[in-house]
């Protein structure tokens, strides 16, 4: 950028030195960064989420003034009191911007901008593998769904040429292994160690300030998060070299204290742009090819999720906007339940899985679907409100990521692409985890003072949902189960167990 007058204004979530408009501009160019507080007031944000955002970027402020460049940083309630800030000061600068991947985020920084009497130039996110054009192309031309996620992973997987052979052809045979990443450990299995950075000073004054400023919520404690790039690039570093042959068969499993299993933890680092998704594609890629003790199927797993699933939830996002926000095609009504705020349930999966997330921000992905996401379909909560409480509550949560991952994976809100509902009773999380020996349910039980509540409101919510759901061919064996429930007196006595798992909520019970 040899016009001194274009000058990069960095996000939050944009945190790469080298990627995009700042990643051109040569050293001793002036950069914006604004750190608004007004976004964090509007929710109760988890408290690490915004020791991580506003670390993050007064770390990479720093980090930018030690290379050279001459940063503005500006400290605001808002963008919009910032940037006439910043005019004031420097009224002949055009501003660039990548553009941010939340709906319309582009037109309100443009009007912001013209308001504060600057210009301001909204060019490509570079912080993911594909682009938007290269989609659209794609999508307008294929004769098959581009929104059907196997669908999109293979086309990806050929344009990137990751883990494909010279003739074309996924490595192994084969294109997914999801059918050996859906184990439960053995009781000896020891988790691998979990990377916890060194954080400064710098961090800790953030820390202490975002408890001071802002009404938070989770457990203020130890952040295992990086938020610098050094940080970043040692934590994936960490997970090849330590945790990702465990990673594959394990990654569907839930255990009791185990709160990261052998999970990459890496999406935190992602979504901010400390890391960017290609270079941990690579790194991940070349320690298979260079090392025999890392499995296939554990790199597909997890390659999957950063160019299949990752990419694929932005696409789905932006062309699906703004009716998926508010979706709720099954008609939810209820409210989400307050033990997602508190934990206080005597559900053994809930209450260790909401105590994870209020302890660190996260939880994994079968937690959040099969575990959260389960109960709320189950309990038909509206998904808008699980929807904010997931983008609250979870460090790597922006309303890109959570809107499809939640309304439309979690909670079958509209139908773009999940072709039946994710729910389960029970039975399910037995399986995948250790949360049924020890919770005060009984999980063989559908009704009764302690049977479990999954297994209850799983099949109101078939009966409840008939007229939508039994028509779908992938429900037409649990159909069949309901018919004989129907036919007996067995669903009016799960209908009153249901009613009494209400009335329990309400009085803190549950």
């Amino acid at each position: 950028m040899e016009d001194p007058n274009r000058v990069p204004w960095v996000l939050g979530t944009h945190l790469h030195p080298d990627v995009g408009p700042i990643g051109r501009a040569p050293e001793g160019s002036r950069v914006l960064l604004i750190e608004a507080h007004d976004f964090a007031r509007r929710k109760p944000y988890h408290h690490d989420k915004l020791t991580l955002v506003f670390s993050g970027m007064r770390h990479f402020r720093d980090d930018l003034r030690e290379r050279g460049y001459d940063v503005e940083y500006i400290k605001a309630d808002t963008f919009g009191d910032g940037l006439e800030r910043y005019f004031e000061a420097h009224p002949d600068d055009e501003l660039v911007q990548m553009r941010s991947p939340s709906h319309r985020s582009a037109d309100t920084f443009e009007r912001l901008v013209t308001a504060a009497g600057g210009r301001l130039d909204v060019v490509q996110n570079e912080l993911f593998v594909g682009t938007r054009e290269a989609f659209d192309e794609w999508s307008n031309d294929t004769d098959k769904d581009p929104f059907r996620h196997e669908t999109f992973y293979r086309w990806m997987r050929r344009e990137t040429g990751v883990l494909m052979t010279d003739d074309g052809d996924p490595v192994g045979g084969e294109w997914n292994y999801d059918d050996e990443n859906q184990e439960f450990p053995p009781e000896e299995w020891e988790s691998p160690p979990v990377h916890r950075p060194e954080h400064d000073d710098l961090t800790e004054r953030t820390s202490e300030w975002v408890s001071e400023e802002f009404d938070v919520w989770g457990v203020e404690g130890t952040l295992v998060w990086p938020v610098t790039r050094a940080q970043a690039k040692a934590k994936l570093t960490h997970f090849v070299e330590n945790r990702l042959p465990e990673f594959g068969p394990y990654q569907d499993a839930m255990r009791s204290d185990d709160w990261a299993m052998a999970h990459a933890l890496l999406g935190s680092s992602i979504n901010i742009g400390l890391l960017h998704p290609w270079e941990v594609v690579r790194t991940i890629e070349d320690a298979y090819h260079e090392h025999e003790d890392i499995p296939l199927n554990s790199v597909e797993g997890v390659l999957r999720q950063l160019i299949g699933w990752r990419e694929f939830m932005r696409h789905v996002y932006r062309h699906s906007m703004p009716t998926l926000d508010e979706a709720n095609q099954l008609d939810a009504p209820h409210d989400l339940p307050e033990f997602y705020w508190d934990g206080a349930t005597n559900m053994e999966c809930l209450r260790q899985t909401v105590g994870d997330v209020r302890e660190r921000g996260y939880s994994h992905h079968i937690q959040r679907l099969m575990v959260l996401a389960n109960f709320a379909t189950l309990w038909g909560v509206e998904p808008k409100q699980l929807n904010e409480w997931f983008h609250a509550t979870y460090v790597d949560a922006y309303h890109w990521v959570t809107t499809p991952n939640v309304v439309e994976m979690g909670q079958y809100g509209e139908g773009v692409f999940a072709s039946k509902p994710y729910v389960s009773s029970a039975n399910y999380i037995d399986k995948m985890s250790d949360y049924c020996g020890d919770c005060h349910y009984y999980k063989t039980k559908d009704t009764g003072e302690r049977a479990c509540p999954f297994n209850a409101l799983y099949w109101d919510f078939l009966d409840r949902n008939e007229d939508q759901l039994r028509s779908n061919h992938r429900m037409g064996l649990m159909y069949s189960h309901v018919d004989s429930k129907q036919d007996g007196d067995e669903m009016e006595e799960i209908k009153a167990r249901v009613e009494d798992l209400r009335r329990k909520n309400e009085f803190g019970e549950l």
